[in-house]
């Protein structure tokens, strides 16, 4: 007989058999949550740190069509990416379960860059909102490595102006007072205020305090999460930045225009074309793929490219 078998002496009754199942069952969820959640070394004992893939959840729910619960208005998220599959495999079923437990309608747009330029959050923040059709009415600018922990955080329609999720004081990294960046909720009408983001901030850095001016002078109230007690916990870091580094280089002209105001540029002379878009599914959870070729003046903005 099996080892297991052995446990129950004699012929084995509907009792034994019941407790045999349930003990395999725990056995198989304990394997699962240990080998999945959580951090752990790399691969062949390398001194590294790498975010292991989620635990696999529960069928993602689905807003049913006619149902007052889920409220008239419908988010569309945008996450700019680049070359990070490990952060977007965790990503996309993380965020719609999360959202789906609020009852918020929503559409994942993933922004993928796939030019030859330096990366341009901002453009592709502005490609997204442009290409993320008429049956959404909101978005959230969402880097693809921050997960929200805390349940009480809003994703609502943010009526009353600009809303940031990431707020400073419980964004693990950024705490300065102007910061905007990791998770910001508008209304389309008050992004289209703003003329969107600049498409002048090629590279890792800066164009988040550069809307927080445009914010600003637009008369937008920007708002901030309150009562939220799990502080600098409230998010999850997927961002390893030992092991993957940001575009932090900057070229030319680049040091003294990053901390100036594009007065002209944004939604109105965005430079793009979209290569392909896909709908597809990410453990259950659907998502858009956007294949997007930016394009860049190099008389305008020479640091678009590190030639």
């Amino acid at each position: 007989s099996p080892p297991l078998l052995r446990l129950f002496p004699g012929r084995l009754s509907a009792f034994p058999l019941f407790l045999l199942a349930l003990l395999l069952g725990f056995a198989s969820l304990l394997w699962l949550q240990l080998s999945c959640s959580g951090e752990g070394p790399a691969p062949g004992g390398q001194e590294r740190r790498v975010p292991r893939q989620p635990c696999p959840a529960p069928a993602p729910l689905q807003p049913p069509e006619e149902e007052p619960s889920w409220g008239p208005h419908r988010l569309a998220l945008l996450v700019p990416f680049r070359e990070r599959f490990e952060e977007l495999l965790a990503f996309v079923p993380y965020m719609h379960r999360f959202l789906s437990k609020k009852r918020i309608r929503h559409r994942i747009f993933i922004l993928n860059q796939v030019d030859h330029f330096r990366f341009n959050r901002a453009s592709l923040i502005n490609v997204g909102f442009l290409e993320s059709g008429n049956d959404t009415d909101y978005i959230a600018m969402h880097d693809v490595d921050l997960l929200p922990l805390n349940e009480h955080l809003d994703y609502s329609f943010p009526e009353a102006g600009p809303f940031h999720v990431a707020s400073p004081e419980l964004h693990p990294l950024y705490h300065y007072s102007t910061y905007v960046g990791g998770i910001l909720l508008l209304t389309k009408q008050h992004y289209e205020l703003c003329n969107g983001m600049s498409n002048r901030f090629w590279g890792w850095g800066r164009e988040d305090d550069e809307f927080y001016r445009r914010i600003k002078g637009a008369g937008l109230q920007l708002r901030r999460p309150s009562g939220i007690t799990t502080g600098y916990e409230t998010f999850q870091h997927l961002h390893d930045p030992a092991w993957r580094k940001r575009d932090q280089k900057r070229i030319a002209a680049q040091k003294q225009e990053q901390f100036k105001v594009d007065r002209e540029g944004g939604l109105n002379n965005v430079r793009y074309r979209i290569e392909s878009r896909t709908d597809l599914s990410v453990a259950g959870a659907p998502c858009t793929v956007l294949n997007i070729l930016l394009d860049c003046d190099t008389n305008e903005t020479p640091w678009c490219t590190f030639g």
